[in-house]
């Protein structure tokens, strides 16, 4: 199993950052994706993912953030635009059925810095 996120880095707030995360193709390809983000501290969360009545964000990310995916890349992409420093988390790809699922392979993660 591949989930290799990059794109992470220290911004300051305000500014943008895209993530991106290449998936095993083969695996992946016919599930929904999403992005999750885990802060110090904090537990895992769901940001944004694909769903087939159109992208769901949560409500602190909404009209910042912009999910999408290149299927014949097998990459999924976070657009991050107005960070914040509530934003600062390590950010993982997964599909939204193994996520659930306990000891499911999440990869390392990018690591997003916004600082005020």
């Amino acid at each position: 199993v591949q989930l290799q996120a990059s794109g992470g880095g220290l911004v300051q707030a305000g500014g943008s950052l895209r993530l991106s995360c290449v998936y095993s193709g083969s695996i992946f390809s016919s599930e929904i994706m999403g992005w999750y983000r885990q802060a110090p501290g904090l537990e895992r969360e769901l940001v944004a993912s694909g769903s087939s009545g159109g992208p769901y964000y949560i409500d602190s990310v909404k009209g910042r953030f912009t999910i999408s995916r290149d299927s014949a890349k097998n990459t999924l992409y976070l657009q991050m635009n107005n960070l914040k420093p509530e934003d600062t988390a390590v950010y993982y790809c997964n599909s939204l059925t193994r996520a659930i699922i306990k000891g499911a392979a999440w990869g390392p993660g990018t690591l997003v810095t916004v600082s005020s």
